[in-house]
């Protein structure tokens, strides 16, 4: 069966994307929980007592009449605990350096993103870090937690904030009112809607717990970075909230009755960048204090906060409030918070939180009993009951004291010790699903390698033996096999697993696939090996020759692949990207030289007719004839005509340009872990003090985008592009970012929701026109310019969205890309005469080098949702993702769009360029994907995985889906080009 190039290429990279997912769904596996989903009062333990049993078998009584948790989204340790929180916050600085408080700094876990924090903050588990995945749509918590536990003790709860918690723990809370929390353009109104409930329900008595998230600090890092001016008042407005909070529960509260407790924490903290997802120092540091008149017995004993882990919370909050402790929770009691109690008491609490997490470690440890926690739990556990038998003995000696401290040492450690055993058992992974999804996308990455000869001939067509399987013994044994061994696994496996959960029908339909792809890679490859090559037929010039070129494109290529295996390159592969393009340009301006300076010599030197050296000014010309030929189809410019005249020289300087465009971008945006701290021009720009410079940036952008892109446009297509870019100016004027000529100062900002709608309706304007001329170039057969304009009309569109989208002062990034696009096409690849596998290569090595200009890294903490809700009330689920999509990838995909256009619209290229583009493109996104699922299956226990494997593994995931929707892109285009060559 002939096969297409794209059409081929399309598929194995849409079927990659479906193992890919198995494999995702495999690697990143369920964390570990209790078997049995909730606690209960029947389920605690007995106080220990030699010989005989205790009668203490409840839950001791709460330490805390009233809870309240504030929870300000992204706070940093050092807002409350540096200098930002001496100058800013005064009260609770005050509060802390009296000693009336307890201090931590409570050590979160990657992912750093909202959704699993709350998870962490009310489990004390550990979430999984896919959960990063369904962060922007978070569903019930069915694991036993904090809140539901307060529920079934009949406490009630009122919560005002973030609507995550609404949607985890739907009707727990007797009254609540949720804000959106990706909605991140607003920092005012999403506060307001919380405080202004404060006053009547601090007056009231019809609470137990009150539970308040701000996310007014965390919208303000995503748009304006940690170090903004807006940042102090932020948290003035945070300090005012708590006085008023604890202010009203001192005045309510009777001497008689047990006293409240404030706690003020963050979820996450916030990157140098402004954002959250990682695992840096300032992303995963966040402040805990806890405030209570039971500590106010520690004034004049301030120290510095120690550092906890964020998990400790849970069981800390459960044991203040008379709670069992959630069956899933790896965290530890916090001792300063009990201390103040009974020694009986206190024993009483750390041996509940010892058995909680021995009976944890038993359900998902085998070996559990020869862990070094469990082991020191027991002895603790004994000398608790002869600790209990002398209590209750009535002795009150010295020495039953130095007992008890001594036990509490044992039990802490106990504590410890329980809790890492637990956090290196913290997942487990579904090797059979990871497999199967591996074999699939390997099988398809062989197949694309095992087509090139063919794909990429002048048919640009496939044979794919598709009777091979069908009439092969080795296919239905290769089934049987893969069925039996389902069957093995799926009902020998003593974990679950994704795979075999799915249905029989669509397993065995897998199965089947796998075989039949299997027969069809063997059955290429034996034809390749045993038929043997006609004399007569002359090698592919393209495949045996290798110039320079070819060999850097190919080294530079496998290099990259090959250094994701290691941590470090990883966190800084923008390095790897900026020397590979930096090096292209050298090769670019070898190779410029070589044709200018040498050719005329080498055919002087070959001539055998003295004449023919007088041909050589006659091959320069010819070299030029497609680009001349161009110009003289319109009337000439003054610049055009600057253009014609001095060609070679600007030729011969077009390398050059694109290495000062490189690294002009370099500074604008400081990326990866070594230096990120550092700040960056784009920061400079940004600062409230310099808003005139960036207005006056944006402003030159913006026209530089319309002259780069305005000239293959229809007249209307213009007219909506330049309105459009206007209406860009406008949004960001309306938000506070630029400021119009005639302003001083931002005034009567606004969420810049009716101008950013504006520019929508001329981007999908510019889109349809573009897809209408498409489509009557594909219907009508007309000429072939209105497929050429249709195509580029279609990437202005998308040139004009990221316009909008972009943060301002990544509008350079923008208009550098154009122009480099700009230079290689106009004065290089025309005149080099590359092939389309060369320019492929070239496009996608400036698209990964684009996404790291833009800002971008392999953490989670760069991704910009704030695009994601530009123009937008609040969040809408499928929009904010396509948004914040195109962003993040905006480099890769308009590089690849532009290469769309180039190849279909060169006059000079053969019928099946856009094939081949296709195919290489297929073939180079399949490569580092293919080789890093296997480098992750490897390195799974690797120290880094979570934190610098797992990022970057869903960003090449997402990259490759992309790719599979630009592939697709690509086949449409192709199969207008064959229509048009067949009429």
């Amino acid at each position: 069966m002939k096969v297409g190039s794209s059409v081929l290429a399309c598929c194995c990279l849409v079927i990659q994307v479906l193992g890919l997912a198995l494999f995702l769904r495999g690697f990143f596996p369920v964390p570990v929980r209790s078997q049995s989903r909730k606690s209960s009062m029947s389920e605690i333990p007995a106080e220990p007592w030699a010989g005989k049993t205790s009668n203490w078998t409840h839950l001791p009584h709460p330490l805390f009449k009233r809870v309240v948790i504030l929870l300000i989204d992204a706070l940093r340790q050092d807002f409350v605990f540096g200098v930002k929180g001496k100058d800013h916050m005064p009260y609770i600085t005050q509060l802390i350096e009296k000693g009336s408080t307890l201090s931590f700094i409570a050590k979160a876990t990657a992912p750093t993103v909202t959704m699993p924090r709350i998870k962490a903050l009310m489990t004390g588990s550990i979430p999984g870090f896919i959960d990063i995945v369904v962060n922007l749509n978070s569903h019930e918590l069915l694991e036993d937690n904090l809140i539901w536990q307060a529920k079934q003790a009949r406490k009630r709860i009122v919560f005002y904030g973030d609507d995550t918690w609404i949607k985890l723990f739907p009707k727990h809370f007797v009254e609540s009112d949720g804000t959106t929390s990706f909605f991140v353009s607003d920092f005012t109104e999403v506060d307001d809607n919380v405080t202004r409930h404060l006053d009547d329900v601090l007056k009231r008595n019809d609470w137990d717990m009150l539970v308040l998230h701000y996310l007014g600090l965390d919208h303000i890092g995503h748009l304006t970075g940690p170090h903004s001016h807006l940042i102090g008042p932020k948290l003035y407005e945070m300090d005012l909230v708590l006085k008023k909070i604890h202010s009203a529960l001192i005045s309510n509260q009777d001497d008689r009755s047990l006293p409240s407790l404030i706690v003020v924490c963050g979820d996450h903290g916030m990157s140098e960048a402004g954002s959250h997802g990682g695992s840096s120092d300032e992303e995963v540091q966040t402040p805990l204090v806890l405030i209570s008149s039971a500590f106010q017995n520690k004034a004049g004993t301030f120290k510095e906060p120690e550092m906890i882990q964020q998990t400790d919370l849970a069981p800390t909050l459960a044991v203040g409030l008379g709670l069992p402790i959630s069956k899933s929770s790896l965290g530890m009691l916090l001792p300063a918070v009990v201390e103040h109690m009974t020694m009986r008491e206190q024993l009483r609490f750390f041996h509940l939180n010892g058995y909680q997490l021995c009976k944890l470690l038993k359900e998902n440890l085998k070996a559990y009993e020869k862990d070094d926690g469990v082991e020191q739990f027991k002895k603790a556990e004994k000398l608790h009951a002869n600790w209990i038998k002398l209590y209750l003995e009535g002795n009150t000696s010295e020495v039953l004291t130095n007992l008890g401290r001594k036990l509490i040492k044992q039990y802490l450690e106990a504590l410890q010790k329980l809790s890492a055993s637990l956090s290196k058992q913290v997942a487990e992974y579904d090797i059979y699903s990871m497999t199967v999804g591996a074999i699939i996308t390997l099988e398809m990455f062989f197949l694309l390698i095992l087509g090139i000869p063919s794909a990429l001939s002048s048919k640009a067509e496939f044979d794919l033996p598709l009777s091979s399987p069908v009439f092969s013994l080795f296919f239905y044994m290769t089934c049987l096999v893969l069925a039996a061994v389902h069957v093995i696994v799926c009902t020998s496996a003593e974990n679950m697993c994704f795979f075999c959960s799915i249905s029989w029908m669509m397993a065995m339909g897998i199965m089947v696939f796998i075989s039949a792809v299997l027969c069809i890679l063997l059955s290429v490859l034996g034809k390749k090996i045993l038929k043997p090559k006609p004399s007569h037929e002359k090698p592919n010039s393209s495949m045996s020759t290798w110039s320079e070129l070819d060999l850097l494109l190919l080294v530079g290529t496998l290099g990259h692949v090959l250094s994701m295996g290691a941590s470090s390159f990883i966190e800084e592969e923008h390095q790897t990207w900026y020397f590979l393009v930096n090096t292209l340009c050298l090769a670019l301006s070898q190779e410029m030289c070589r044709k200018y300076f040498l050719v005329r010599k080498r055919n002087r030197m070959n001539s055998i007719d003295l004449d023919h050296g007088a041909q050589g000014d006659v091959y320069i010309n010819e070299v030029y004839d497609a680009h001349k030929k161009e110009l003289r189809e319109e009337r000439l410019s003054i610049l055009e005509r600057f253009i014609k005249d001095n060609e070679k020289w600007i030729a011969l300087t077009s390398p050059g340009a694109i290495l000062i465009c490189c690294r002009l971008l370099r500074p604008l945006n400081q990326t990866g872990i070594q230096w990120i701290h550092r700040s960056d021009f784009g920061h400079w720009l940004t600062s409230s003090e310099h808003k005139a410079e960036l207005s006056f940036l944006v402003g030159i952008c913006l026209v530089m985008i319309f002259i780069l892109i305005q000239g293959k446009c229809s007249l209307v297509s213009k007219v909506a592009l330049l309105f459009g870019l206007l209406g860009a100016y406008c949004y960001r004027a309306a938000i506070g970012h630029v400021l119009y000529p005639w302003q001083q100062n931002a005034k009567d900002l606004t969420k810049g929701i009716t101008e950013a709608r504006f520019v929508y309706i001329f981007v999908l304007g510019i889109l349809i026109t573009g897809i209408k001329d498409l489509v009557k170039s594909h219907v009508m057969g007309t000429d072939p310019k209105a497929k050429t304009m249709g195509l580029w009309e279609v990437y202005s569109g998308l040139i004009l969205l990221a316009a909008l989208l972009f943060r301002p002062h990544n509008l350079v990034v923008l208009v550098l890309c154009l122009l480099i696009q700009m230079i290689l096409a106009t004065f290089i690849w025309r005149i080099l005469k590359y092939d389309a596998a060369q320019i492929t290569i070239m496009h996608y090595w400036f698209g990964q080098a684009f996404f790291f200009f833009q800002g971008n890294s392999n953490t989670i903490s760069t991704v910009d949702i704030s695009a994601g809700f530009v123009g937008l009330e609040g969040y809408v689920e499928i929009p904010a993702i396509f948004l914040t999509a195109f962003v993040t990838y905006s480099g890769p995909f308009l590089w690849s769009m532009h290469l769309l256009c180039y190849l279909s619209g060169e006059i000079n290229r053969t019928s099946t360029a856009v094939a081949h583009g296709c195919y290489c493109y297929a073939i180079i996104r399949s490569l580092p994907v293919t080789v890093y699922i296997l480098l992750v299956t490897g390195l799974r226990y690797h120290l880094f995985i979570w934190s610098v494997f797992s990022p970057k593994l869903l960003y090449e995931v997402i990259h490759v889906v992309i790719s599979a929707g630009v592939c697709v892109m690509f086949t449409v285009a192709d199969k207008n080009h064959v229509a048009k060559s067949e009429l």
